[in-house]
């Protein structure tokens, strides 16, 4: 189950690899994504954090991280961000772009 990550909890996408995805319970897009996210949270488990936050709850994370719609997922490496996808995506592509940052 992939963590979910709060303003306070937010640091934690800043150490390794990171893959946090910004949602919302309304957004269908998201919720057809959520059982990707979750399975990547098991397969790089140990390796990359793997993590979601709901824009809806932490709104404040949403404005620093520039989040205009959902689903968006951030790539982050050594607390950089270094890439973002826009929109419901393969779990393989997301698989592949973890890969590549390990």
């Amino acid at each position: 189950m992939a963590k979910e990550l709060t303003k306070e909890t937010i640091e934690l996408a800043k150490s390794g690899v990171a893959l946090v995805d910004f949602w919302a319970p309304w957004c269908g897009p998201c919720r057809m994504l959520a059982p990707a996210i979750d399975e990547l949270s098991n397969e790089f488990e140990g390796k990359a954090l793997i993590a979601k936050v709901n824009i809806d709850e932490e709104p404040d994370l949403a404005t620093e991280f520039g989040i205009r719609s959902v689903p968006t997922i951030l790539f982050f490496k050594d607390g950089q961000l270094v890439d973002t996808a826009i929109g419901a995506q393969a779990k393989q592509a997301l698989a592949d772009k973890i890969n590549s940052l390990l």
